[in-house]
């Protein structure tokens, strides 16, 4: 097979400057097999000046292609590429006729059949450069067009697209033509679907998922569309321009990679939304905080669209940025910012450290390859924490101004950061020019301290010391330049640091409390500027000084002696989840960066965890205190102690709870005792009695959690998980005994783990989510010596995966594949030279460098 080239941006540049698109006319033919469908493409366009280019298309088999009714040779597709040589300046109609094949990896058009009753469910997923997997197409943002699609299915198949769709009999399908859209933002989803219908506003909504979830989706279709109503009614009283599409359908769709895709009127969202077993309010409120960034998509990136993929952020961070803002001021789920502090904003704090990092809106991304790793933790988390910074700065009257001109100005068009700036600009006096140099052109995090003192006359003074990311240690492969992996520093052209608007929390011990904590003052302050002067208040010092308080800058932040002794004591006693993630965030910090030793995070964790009412602080600390600080933080012989301290932790949890009023507190400490279990004697009695003493019942979530956490320990067998599949014979069931099965402890069932991840056999190549739950179980602390030999094999076999099978492989084989808990220097050696030598795909690459500098860190942490 001819190697698939990538779009460059000049490449780009210059097919924009040369073509108007006008429409597609799109026929798919979905009855043709299990393993390829039939499509067939119009693309009417013009050409300004005689010129060369082409079309790209990924077929298995190009049948014909005419351009202006002249046959062009099939055989000059070279890859992915289709020249159109001597095109002259005019009107041009080119026809493409191809077999296509479907995918088992979440890319192009995903093909799945459901393991409970055996129907099949096909979708597409175009983004970013996938559309050419399932019609020809001139692929690239800033070529939109009208899109024209009719679909044939299965008779007793439903065909869900970007517009509204109407049944013409015998199987065909036609959808109501699209608006001017890019074209990775096509979409179609085909299947004997559940279907919950209403309307709002006078437009149809939907929610649809495979007939094995219904009883599910019926179960929360109430919830799910009153919180699609509440921020659909929210985002029309912040932007003048109304919803641009005819109908808004949410189908939650199978081996789905991402969270969801915000293809106009037809959002996709992984189905694993769909709850089946129990959960808490949390994950509710993070599915719900999924529905509203996902809508707010339909103008920050469907409506108005970015140019290239530098400004991917324009799509992201807005989106990360209102889904929690409008959750909040819309819906029930009122701490949304608790929540992005202790889960999304480490995400991104972790990104933003490592060589692989890049300004929220890089200058120099060259092309798809390098496009397609940029969608991290900076492009979301800082990208957002940004935005929340901005309006913090601004003031939202006008922030809202800016984005309403920007959405006039360039409505069904393409816009880029220079657009964007200068509509916030027509909006504000302040200098929004500078603002995003500082912000948005920088990488790293800065650091805040506080420098506290007592003043003569009863006034408490304090200096703040801001300092900026020193820049790049050394790491592996640091002089990948054109994978966007060089860092950059965080100073500004000018030298200058990054502004940070922050309000600064005092506390006081309660006086008539012991355990709490009571807010005193909070000032505000503007930094640099407050650097070099102090705030100053009337009062002796307080038990604790908190910067960043409200969270509304993304820095790091550290504590001075006194304050940190008191949030050894008192950190449960601080009245403000919303502070207490501020807090939990700075002590992580802390520990990766060697400042604050791993045990003393546990002993801290342990002594105020109990106390916590909130569960998204519960969950984030207690994830990070299992998976990095026990597996990776900790030498190999100091985790016994540390799962002893984190199962006596859940155990206090769980006897919190035994009255039955925090259901969400007591699974969240149900789950890790599981995942921490040294011993299977009580989880294995649960999993015999089918219930927790007290509650709660083992849903099939949980039945898996303790089989899997069985075969880690040795306490189960291949006749228990066929038997458990056997109760639980879905798509979820399927996943749960593979992670299992790879989870054992014995060489054979090791080898056939690894053998079904990486043996090169096409037809029996594992789906994307199976790949996944085997190398969930296959790598586990406690049997670092059963696979041992496997660390070494692991580069060159996950380099010729990542090759053979594509990105969405490779990005599954660096994060989940990858031996994380062999954290010593041969692996690092193992890796650093896979990076010089092997030239893994860029998908890959990028999964290596981070990896390996997690790696390097863990170790630097172990030795302090």
């Amino acid at each position: 097979m001819a190697c698939m080239s990538v779009l460059t941006r000049d490449e780009a540049q210059n097919r924009a400057q040369l073509l108007d698109v006008h429409r597609y006319t799109i026929e798919l033919d979905l009855t043709t097999g299990d393993e390829t469908f039939d499509s067939r493409t119009v693309i009417r366009f013009s050409a300004r000046t005689d010129a060369d280019t082409f079309v790209e298309i990924k077929p298995a088999e190009l049948r014909s292609v005419t351009l202006d009714g002249q046959p062009l040779d099939a055989d000059t597709l070279d890859g992915n590429r289709l020249p159109l040589k001597n095109l002259a300046a005019g009107e041009h109609e080119l026809r493409v006729d191809a077999r296509m094949r479907y995918s088992r990896t979440g890319e192009g058009m995903h093909r799945f059949t459901d393991p409970t009753d055996g129907e099949t469910y096909v979708y597409t997923q175009l983004f970013l450069d996938d559309v050419q997997r399932v019609f020809a197409a001139f692929d690239q943002p800033d070529l939109k067009a009208v899109f024209d699609l009719t679909v044939t299915a299965p008779e007793n198949w439903t065909v869900l697209a970007n517009g509204v769709t109407e049944h013409l009999g015998g199987g065909r399908w036609q959808a109501a033509a699209t608006p001017l859209i890019s074209t990775y933002l096509v979409a179609v989803a085909a299947g004997p679907w559940h279907s919950v219908r209403t309307e709002h506003r006078g437009l149809p909504f939907g929610i649809h998922c495979r007939r094995s979830l219904a009883p599910y989706l019926d179960a929360d279709a109430d919830e799910l569309l009153d919180i699609t109503r509440a921020c659909f009614d929210r985002y029309h009283e912040k932007f003048e321009e109304p919803y641009p599409f005819d109908s808004y359908d949410q189908a939650f769709v199978p081996e789905f990679n991402a969270g969801a895709m915000e293809n106009p009127g037809l959002v996709t969202f992984r189905d694993e939304f769909v709850y089946r077993s129990a959960v808490t309010d949390t994950e509710r409120q993070t599915r719900a905080m999924v529905v509203a960034h996902e809508m707010a998509h339909m103008w920050f990136g469907d409506l108005v669209t970015l140019a290239w993929w530098d400004d991917i952020w324009l799509n992201e961070s807005f989106a990360e940025y209102m889904g929690y803002q409008t959750l909040t001021e819309a819906t029930r789920f009122t701490d949304t910012w608790t929540d992005f502090g202790v889960t999304r904003k480490p995400w991104g704090y972790d990104a933003d450290q490592r060589p692989s990092t890049h300004p929220v809106a890089p200058e120099n991304v060259e092309d798809t390859a390098s496009a397609l790793l940029n969608f991290d933790g900076i492009s979301y988390a800082k990208g957002a924490s940004a935005l929340r910074q901005l309006v913090a700065w601004l003031g939202e009257k006008d922030f809202l101004a800016g984005i309403n001109t920007h959405f006039r100005r360039h409505r069904f068009a393409n816009a880029g950061l220079a657009d964007f700036i200068d509509s916030l600009a027509s909006a504000t006096e302040r200098d929004v020019h500078a603002w995003a140099d500082a912000w948005l052109r920088t990488t790293g995090v800065d650091t805040l301290t506080p420098e506290p003192r007592n003043g003569d006359n009863g006034w408490f003074h304090l200096g703040i010391a801001h300092r900026g990311d020193p820049g790049l240690r050394s790491g592996p492969d640091p002089d990948q330049d054109r994978e966007g992996l060089t860092h950059r520093g965080t100073l500004r052209p000018d030298g200058r640091k990054r502004p940070h608007r922050i309000t600064v929390g005092l506390y006081d011990r309660d006086l008539h409390d012991a355990h709490r904590l009571t807010l005193r003052q909070r000032l505000e302050a503007d930094l640099p500027a407050t650097e070099a002067g102090a705030l100053s208040t009337a009062g002796t010092r307080p038990a604790l000084v908190v910067l960043n308080d409200q969270d509304l800058t993304y820095a790091k932040i550290r504590f001075d002696p006194e304050s940190l002794n008191t949030l050894r004591t008192h950190l449960s006693g601080l009245p403000d989840p919303l502070t207490r993630a501020v807090v939990w965030n700075a002590l992580r910090d802390a520990v990766r960066d060697g400042d604050l030793p791993a045990a003393d995070f546990l002993d801290i964790a342990r002594t105020h965890l109990p106390h916590e009412t909130d569960l998204a602080l519960v969950q984030g600390v207690l994830a990070f205190a299992s998976t990095h600080i026990a597996d990776r933080y900790l030498t190999p012989d100091r985790r016994p102690a540390a799962l002893a301290t984190l199962t006596a932790l859940c155990r206090d949890l769980i006897r919190r709870t035994e009255d039955g009023d925090n259901p969400g507190l007591r699974l969240i400490a149900v789950r890790h005792c599981i995942d921490v279990a040294a011993h299977p004697d009580t989880v294995a009695a649960w999993l015999a009695d089918g219930i927790v003493p007290g509650g709660p019942e083992l849903d099939p979530e949980l039945r898996w959690r303790v089989l899997a956490r069985l075969a880690v320990l040795g306490a189960t067998d291949e006749a228990a998980i066929a038997e458990e599949l056997r109760r639980d014979p879905s798509a979820t069931g399927q996943e749960g005994a593979a992670r299992c099965r790879a989870s054992l402890p014995d060489e054979d069932a090791k080898s056939r783990a690894w053998q079904a991840m990486f043996g090169a056999d096409d037809r029996a190549d594992l789906s994307n989510y199976l790949f996944t739950a085997t190398a969930q179980g296959f790598w586990q602390p406690e049997q670092a010596d059963l696979v041992r030999p496997y660390v070494a094999r692991y580069y060159q076999d996950a380099v010729a995966v990542a090759a053979r099978r594509g990105p969405a492989i490779a990005e599954a084989a660096g994060r989940w594949a990858f031996p994380a808990h062999a954290v010593d220097a041969e692996n690092l050696e193992l890796g650093e030279t896979c990076l010089r030598e092997a030239d893994p795909i860029p998908a890959l690459r990028r999964k290596l460098v981070d990896q390996l500098d997690d790696l390097a860190r863990a170790l630097r942490v172990q030795r302090a």
